[in-house]
């Protein structure tokens, strides 16, 4: 993640470090929270736009695209994609009872006909045929989708329209779906098909004129659903939303939960035609001039309110409506009407995605009226709604949580109690910088990236097209409230992890403990190559974990050292470049300057601390320059196949000194644990009473160790009132309130292994 430190004053907030790839996740999350789809690295609003200090979002979690739906009204983000290519054509055109084909599927019949053939042929096909089309392209794509060969088929769903009997008996299906591979072959192919005009805009208006026209298409049956839906696409696929608000209308206020499954999918296609006309000519004018268009949405939202659970047609057609108060001209309608649902329908919960998209909305594209809403107390309204489960680690730490249980906020907790010893054991600081008064830090913690997506924005004012955001503030000014705004990463579960946790507190400490003043301050130089190397380093230490995408970096050899010393974030127009840059090649320089020149580290660090930003550049550049390239392209060499170093040993907690090197005391360590795979490493510690919380690390060494604790007798992997069981030596267990006298822990060998050290501490009441 970038440097988290900053300043809540200026709105300063950089986002969390995530996975460079991208896993599509649902359906609603608030509209302009995500990325675009094909904007991976989308920035944050300029400075010029927001008035504070720019912000430059990194890879996300793959969950963090979401739909990656951009903002409706945003003409410049939206995609002008007939929505015909959303799904497979196949699978839409199966929905019809389809007549059956007369010609099998022969491509020829749709690129050597014209006219009045090439209608019958559309007819005579099956409905699986006309939906390969959707996939053709360069003189196929010419032949089928020419402007005339449009029109013909256009004229030809006239006619049939004219004695449409409410099913695909008469093959008004095909004629439709003909229309609707047209339309999306040429959006996505507009060379090989060519443009259309005025012939197939008054073609086709006179083909949907007369197909809504025909008594049977209104007919509330599956049959007639069947070509409906498809009808209902193809006013969006033709462009002709402004026109069409009639039939859409009408079918929101038709609508009933007892209508057959096709009927029911016809209702949900008015979804695209209402969001993507917002940016289509003449659909607002249609609006303004049909008032009740937007009391019908409403009333469709509120009449079929049983339906709404956040993934359901009801709550999508529901959020279209926010695009009222994005356009001047449709924000009077618009207000009563948002109003009145999102103070109807509770702000979390089943109904979460409807209300909070449209409070997106409000707060977007109406802003400074929150009061018109009922809306301006949301951020401190919605954190007790949302985040119900609390945990204080010390008087220092606390965990706000929305679905952790007890022993995850436990765990976490621990977690960070014990990064922290970690941390200062490897930078071996003097305690924190003189001023900085940033003594607590609160983590807050939402269910998955949707969740996120979904609350962090309002409550807390920031972008969530990212894996996470820290916050700094002041770290000068009294009170001032440090956090970090996390996710779960869910795409890991069962297993329990808190995407960037580790990394982000790193944050936290070194802006605590290295990094003189907020986060503009150690900026005016390039120092990100300490910044979001030291992030990355503790937190693949602490965790156990082997730096894969670095190491394989490593092998490529890209940079020199000199060079990292330049790192900045923004450094090419190539996001993933820098991604790369920043966080992979940031790990191997601190991981390579800790092990190998722990003393220049110290006296960085030095300058740093004082904030004599000057004084590290000239050190970085001057006095170590390039003396170092060399040695480092033979390290990296030897940390591609896998053999990076350790940092030299630094102890801070004393050794035990007991005379059974099973027995432990209060804060004490004993180093080289070992035994085979299969066995166990007995220890034991005896505890006076009142003893308000131990805590039982094992780090270091090689293979692979669990713990296990069990109070009152001899712990093992089959008895234990508690374990650690991560991969490697890295393990913490923390027990509230053990009992007086001994108390029994192991390390068992999951595999074999040695040069692991033990750690035990506690505190008394």
């Amino acid at each position: 993640m970038r440097p988290f430190r900053i300043s809540k004053a200026q709105a300063r907030r950089v986002p969390a470090l995530g996975a460079a790839f991208f896993i599509a996740l649902g359906l609603f999350a608030p509209q302009s929270f995500a990325a675009p789809v094909n904007q991976a690295a989308a920035t944050a609003p300029s400075a010029a736009a927001t008035g504070a200090p720019r912000a430059i979002p990194v890879p996300k979690s793959p969950d963090a695209t979401l739909d990656g739906r951009p903002l409706a009204s945003d003409t410049s983000k939206k995609s002008a994609t007939p929505q015909a290519a959303a799904a497979s054509p196949a699978k839409t055109a199966k929905k019809f009872s389809a007549a059956p084909s007369a010609t099998g599927c022969d491509l020829s019949a749709f690129t050597g006909a014209t006219g009045a053939t090439l209608v019958r042929n559309v007819k005579a096909a099956s409905l699986d045929c006309v939906g390969t089309l959707f996939n053709i392209s360069g003189t196929d794509a010419t032949k089928a989708f020419r402007e005339a060969q449009m029109a013909s088929v256009a004229d030809g769903l006239r006619d049939a329209s004219a004695t449409y009997p409410g099913d695909n008996s008469t093959s008004v299906g095909q004629l439709v779906l003909f229309l609707r591979a047209g339309y999306y072959v040429q959006w996505k192919y507009p060379n090989d098909v060519g443009t259309y005009g005025s012939t197939l805009q008054t073609s086709i208006r006179g083909g949907l004129d007369a197909f809504y026209a025909a008594p049977h298409s209104k007919d509330v049956t599956q049959a007639n659903g069947e070509t409906l839906a498809e009808a209902v696409t193809l006013i969006d696929s033709a462009y002709e939303n402004g026109r069409y608000t009639a039939p859409v209308k009408r079918l929101l206020a038709d609508y009933t939960t007892s209508w057959p499954g096709s009927m029911t999918d016809a209702v949900a296609n008015t979804k695209t035609v209402i969001e993507n006309g917002f940016d289509r000519d003449g659909f607002i004018p249609a609006l303004q001039a049909d008032p009740g268009f937007a009391t019908t949405m409403s009333s469709f939202v509120t009449r079929n309110a049983s339906l709404i659970n956040g993934g359901d047609m009801v709550t999508s057609i529901g959020i279209v409506i926010g695009n009222y108060v994005a356009h001047d001209e449709l924000k009077a309608q618009g207000r009563p009407i948002i109003k009145d649902l999102v103070t109807r329908f509770p702000l979390v919960g089943a109904t979460g995605p409807l209300t909070m998209n449209l409070v997106w909305f409000t707060e977007n594209k109406d802003k400074g009226n929150c009061s018109v809403y009922g809306l301006c107390d949301l951020p401190t309204r919605l954190p007790p709604l949302v985040l119900t489960n609390t945990r204080t680690c010390n008087a220092n730490l606390r965990v706000r949580a929305q679905e952790m249980t007890e022993q995850q906020l436990a765990d976490t907790c621990t977690s960070l109690i014990n990064e922290d010893a970690l941390f200062h054991k490897v930078i071996q600081d003097n305690g924190a910088i003189p001023g900085d008064v940033n003594t607590n830090l609160e983590v807050v913690v939402f269910d998955d990236y949707y969740e996120y997506s979904l609350y962090a924005g309002a409550m807390y004012g920031i972008a969530v097209d990212n894996g996470g955001m820290y916050e700094e503030g002041n770290p000068t000014k009294a009170g001032n409230q440090a956090r970090f705004i996390a996710h779960e990463a869910s795409w890991l579960r069962p297993s329990f992890q808190i995407w960037n946790l580790n990394h982000e507190y790193t944050h936290y400490l070194d802006g605590r403990y290295n990094m003189y003043g907020d986060f503009d301050a150690g900026m005016v130089t390039p120092t990100i190559w300490w910044v979001e190397g030291i992030a990355e380093y503790i937190s693949y230490s602490y965790r156990n974990e082997r730096n894969a995408n670095a190491i394989a970096e490593a092998a490529k050899k890209t940079y020199k050292l000199s060079e990292l010393f330049d790192t900045v974030y923004d450094q090419t127009p190539d996001a993933t470049v820098n991604s790369t840059r920043v966080y992979a090649w940031g790990y191997l320089a601190v991981r390579y300057m800790l092990q190998s020149h722990p003393d220049d580290v110290k006296a960085v660090l030095a300058k740093y601390r004082t904030g004599d930003w000057n004084g590290a550049r000239t050190l970085l550049k001057a006095t170590i320059g390039t003396k170092y390239d060399t040695d480092f392209a033979t390290w990296l060499t030897a940390c591609a196949a896998d053999n990076c170093g350790t940092l030299p040993p630094v102890q801070s907690t004393p050794l035990c000194t007991l005379p059974d090197t099973r027995q432990f005391d209060k804060n004490c360590r004993r180093d080289n644990a070992a035994a085979t795979t299969g066995n166990l490493s007995y220890s034991f510690l005896y505890l006076p009473a009142g003893v308000k919380s131990l805590t039982i690390t094992s780090a270091g060494g090689t293979g692979n160790a669990d713990l296990y604790y069990n109070g009152g007798s001899w712990a093992t992997n089959s008895s234990y009132l508690a374990k650690s069981t991560n991969q490697g030596n890295g393990e913490s267990l923390t027990i509230t309130n053990p009992p007086a006298g001994w108390v029994y822990f192991s390390l068992y060998a999951q595999q074999g292994f040695s040069g692991a050290t033990v750690t035990t501490t506690y505190t008394t009441s």
